[in-house]
């Protein structure tokens, strides 16, 4: 059993981390900016207040805890610029706070930054609505600033191209940089899912140091 931080609990990839984590009956402690948020209860689960682009709060946070899951979303294209990357960095600096008493840091990542079968990558393609290309960028960002971290064990996860509320079916395939795609071309993923591999990562470490992605 594991002791859990998840920030942004109340998301939509948040919210089905905190439920797989539970069904798994790991321990888990929701940290939000309004507790009101969280409505589901439970004996193995705690609401708390934080601020993630604060280190002290994160370090309040991921003390006595295995693992720190970053599962923030910042709205639209100037919620993430201001949020993800800034979130990255004060997420590090906040374990680093706790030395080698640190938890594992996973943070929920982009799709943009993964190659595709032409070579290039997502965000590449044509025809991307700039807010869009602004939330795959500052995912990028954040990635970029993570790799150059040697002091904290970090995991980042992308999901597919396309990742929406939808089955827990238990199955999916994982990459490293490379979009996973079915034999259709197509490349998605649903948010349950993509919680059952990040759990499956939090209980069989495969990808520490390594951004990794998953998808049918």
């Amino acid at each position: 059993m594991a002791d859990i931080a998840v920030f942004g609990a109340n998301g939509t990839i948040g919210s089905r981390i905190v439920e797989e984590a539970l069904r798994r009956s790991h321990r888990v402690t929701a940290v939000v900016r309004d507790p009101a948020t969280i409505t589901r209860t439970g004996d193995r689960l705690t609401v708390a207040t934080g601020d993630v682009l604060d280190p002290a709060s994160v370090a309040e946070a991921a003390k006595g805890k295995d693992v720190l899951v970053s599962a923030v979303g910042g709205g639209d294209g100037a919620g993430h610029r201001a949020l993800i990357e800034p979130s990255a960095r004060a997420l590090v600096e906040g374990l680093r706070r706790l030395g080698a008493d640190a938890p594992r840091l996973i943070m929920v990542g982009g799709a943009g930054s993964l190659r595709t079968p032409g070579g290039t990558q997502v965000w590449d393609a044509p025809g991307i609505p700039a807010p869009v290309l602004e939330i795959m960028h500052s995912h990028g960002d954040a990635l970029a600033f993570l790799r150059g971290v040697g002091d904290v064990r970090w995991t980042s996860l992308s999901p597919a191209a396309l990742i929406e509320p939808g089955e827990r079916t238990g199955a999916y395939r994982t990459g490293l940089d490379d979009l996973v795609a079915d034999a259709a071309g197509e490349s998605r993923i649903s948010a349950e899912d993509y919680a059952v591999a990040l759990l499956d990562e939090i209980e069989r470490p495969a990808h520490i140091g390594e951004r990794f992605t998953v998808g049918y």
